[in-house]
């Protein structure tokens, strides 16, 4: 290969990005590096090369990321900016090492600008009509779920966008990492290592008044109390959880310790997406990755699944009574009284292993 180092990697970045990849993998094998690229749910194999040159790609991407280039034992994470001609493209890389002492190197590609409007990325345009009017609520909560690369950040970060154009307000997001940088807004990303986490931001964040908190990721009860505690005090916010729908949402924050009651007063809806692939007239199925009929940031479009508004408080309301009714028919306390009602147990054993 006569190309520097340098240059196969910025050919390789700018290929990929061109073609809508939002990973890159660069994968050990026996004898060489297998380099795919991920669209969405799928994984397509780009190329293969020597040994050699994986490992001096993945040396040098350590290196841009000021990562231990030396060190190969240890998982590692890092960021970095590279620069392609007149782009800047904002990457986050991560490494492990196989039992063979090989490392394996995972790109993800960030954005840095959404041009498109979100109807034209959805098969119901009308969800974003709806998705539109709940963001325009002066203070609640909205939640969104879905799978990694399902859109979730850009969607937030759209309708967020849009109600900005439309009326001046501060925005602070808090995220780890930045996917998308939007200059109007304030963005925030943790760190750690130096102390900076989601509630330490988020309470910063409050003491700001901004008018509209983006947060990127509910992952524990101490986030999610806070998250709540902003709604409650005046401000809008909207944050993504895991979780497989929006029934999944209810239940995640309700085994992170959110009440009922709080989820009744600042909960506004709960949005689940997925991007799925768009069926294709020419490939007679799912558009492949190399046909021409779509754009290749059209192949596919988000689907919303949206629980608000009078759909969300009867939901809600029957979780309540869901709840209520388990606890007077606990499963295992109906088999206990069984055991108890046949003579199978003492009176003294059936209320010693009640659940209560």
């Amino acid at each position: 290969m006569s190309e520097s180092i340098e240059e196969f990697a910025k050919h390789l970045i700018k290929n990929l990005a061109k073609r809508g990849a939002s990973d890159i993998h660069i994968l050990p094998t026996r004898n060489r590096y297998r380099i795919y690229f991920r669209t969405s749910n799928e994984l397509i194999e780009w190329q293969k090369v020597t040994i050699e040159l994986g490992s001096r790609l993945i040396a040098y991407f350590k290196f841009l990321a000021n990562m231990e280039v030396s060190e190969k034992r240890k998982p590692q994470s890092g960021a970095a900016e590279l620069e392609i001609g007149e782009l800047q493209k904002s990457l986050r890389f991560s490494t492990i090492t196989n039992f063979n002492y090989q490392e394996s190197m995972v790109i993800r590609l960030l954005l840095s600008k959404q041009d498109c409007k979100l109807e034209e990325t959805t098969f119901f345009p009308k969800a974003i009509g709806e998705l539109q009017q709940l963001v325009s609520a002066k203070s609640g909560l909205i939640l969104f779920s879905g799978p990694v690369s399902s859109g979730k950040t850009t969607t937030m970060y759209h309708l967020v966008k849009e109600q900005v154009d439309k009326k001046q307000s501060q925005v602070i997001t808090i995220e780890d990492p930045v996917e998308i940088e939007q200059p109007e807004f304030l963005q925030t990303q943790l760190n750690e290592e130096a102390g900076i986490t989601y509630e330490v931001i988020l309470k910063a964040s409050l003491r700001h008044h901004p008018d509209i908190l983006i947060v990127g990721e509910i992952r524990d009860s101490q986030t999610a109390k806070n998250v709540l505690r902003g709604a409650l005090t005046g401000h809008l916010i909207l944050a993504s959880i895991h979780a497989k729908d929006t029934e999944g949402v209810l239940l995640r924050m309700l085994e992170l310790g959110v009440s009922l009651l709080q989820l009744q007063q600042v909960l506004l809806a709960v949005v689940s997406q997925r991007l799925i692939a768009k069926k294709c007239s020419l490939c007679k199925g799912n558009c492949h990755f190399f046909c021409t009929h779509f754009p290749h940031d059209h192949k596919k479009a988000t689907l919303y699944e949206i629980l608000s508004y009078q759909l969300l408080e009867k939901r809600l309301q029957e979780l309540q009574e869901e709840i209520f009714n388990r606890k007077q028919t606990n499963g295992f306390n109906e088999v206990l009284r069984k055991a108890y009602a046949y003579g199978y147990i003492t009176k003294e054993s059936y209320q010693q292993f009640q659940i209560r």
